[in-house]
């Protein structure tokens, strides 16, 4: 599609590396852009949404405030139920909306991941963390002056110490060849998971999950150059996703989850959702 809000977006590009050897075309069709929209949303009995209402809609284009309002508006969930009665409900929305480039001119967007978890877990009923040295900016990188984001997945034994780690996703926001690419991508993720080895974490104590025998959880590492730049709501922010690698331990995701939807620095237990179900797939995904 060709708006002119999604073009402005893409108006200034992210750090380049050996620009010069990659056509634009190419460049364009590798990163996407995406932003994180918040809100409140109203459910009918039946599951479907009566009304959605974005919190500070004046931080973003009008024309994206009435794409986000289109899209939800559709959606249909499994109702929420009261002693067996389907009922009316309110819950907190986070969505994160995607756009990339699929021309020289016209791009695609999307609404990739959702959560309506607005009730942090009581103290004790999750997993949280105990030590989380930061891990290592690797010379490699640092010398590209490139950075990204190591979407780590851990699992803990009753003890919390960590006792298998994967990177799931590895997202730059530097622009290389594919071969530097790569590089930087395998030296951030080795990184990132030598750090996780030796994390250590509290399990639950108390709740439903008190009595398992290991917990997963993703902790988004990120890399960056400058350490003062912080998230921004209705801030466009640009990457490069690298590709996804499967959890080996666990398939426990709501549909549609996409891990770049995580901000870095937060401990996030894998599977444990709350908040209504949304039955509708997303496009983005």
């Amino acid at each position: 599609m060709k708006k002119a809000w999604i073009v402005a977006l893409v108006a200034s590009f992210l750090p380049l590396a050996a620009v010069a050897a990659i056509p634009r075309a190419e460049i364009l069709r590798q990163v996407e852009s995406s932003l994180l929209v918040k809100g409140t949303i109203e459910t009918n009995a039946d599951g479907s949404v009566s009304t959605l209402v974005i919190d500070q809609p004046e931080k973003f284009p009008a024309g994206l405030v009435d794409f986000v309002q289109k899209q939800v508006l559709a959606w249909k969930f499994e109702p929420v139920l009261v002693d067996g009665k389907a009922m009316r409900a309110r819950s907190p929305m986070s969505v994160r909306v995607v756009a990339k480039a699929v021309g020289e001119d016209s791009y695609s967007i999307a609404i990739r991941n959702a959560s309506f978890d607005g009730e942090p877990p009581r103290e004790g009923e999750a997993l949280s963390s105990n030590w989380m040295g930061p891990p290592r900016y690797p010379e490699l990188v640092a010398r590209s002056g490139a950075s990204g984001t190591v979407y780590v997945v851990v699992k803990t034994d009753r003890q919390g110490r960590v006792v298998d780690a994967v990177a799931e996703q590895v997202n730059l926001r530097t622009i290389g060849t594919t071969k530097e690419m790569e590089a930087w991508r395998s030296a951030l993720a080795d990184a990132a998971l030598k750090a996780a080895r030796r994390w250590t974490f509290v399990p639950p104590v108390r709740g439903e999950l008190a009595d398992d025998e290991s917990w997963s959880a993703r902790v988004p590492c990120d890399f960056k150059m400058d350490s003062r730049s912080t998230f921004v709501y209705g801030k466009w922010e640009q990457y490069i996703p690298g590709p996804r690698q499967s959890i080996p331990w666990s398939e426990e995701d709501r549909p549609g989850f996409s891990p770049d939807s995580l901000a870095a620095g937060g401990v996030y237990m894998v599977g444990q959702n709350k908040g209504p179900k949304l039955l509708t797939a997303l496009d983005g995904t």
